[in-house]
């Protein structure tokens, strides 16, 4: 883990991203006190189909809704 100040940090921000994507964390102080965490993002691979089979609808999710919700939801008093 490396810890920069603010102004270090504006200085070298390409580097440090650099550094953070080879999964280094960059903590980035104020006044010797962290404020903000620099990390690299962990992309996670998606498969397609996984929730095939767990998500069902209703044969009326696409029927109008009941006047009472619909006004509630306009705002509108029943």
């Amino acid at each position: 883990m490396k810890q920069v100040n603010i102004h270090e940090a504006k200085a070298q921000l390409s580097r440090l991203i650099d550094i953070a994507e080879q999964g280094e964390e960059v903590i980035i102080a104020r006044h010797n006190r962290p404020v903000a965490r620099l990390q690299p993002i962990r992309r996670v691979a998606r498969k397609p189909g996984l929730m095939k089979g767990r998500i069902r609808m209703r044969e009326d999710f696409d029927a109008p809704l009941p006047d009472d919700w619909l006004n509630a939801f306009e705002g509108r008093e029943a």
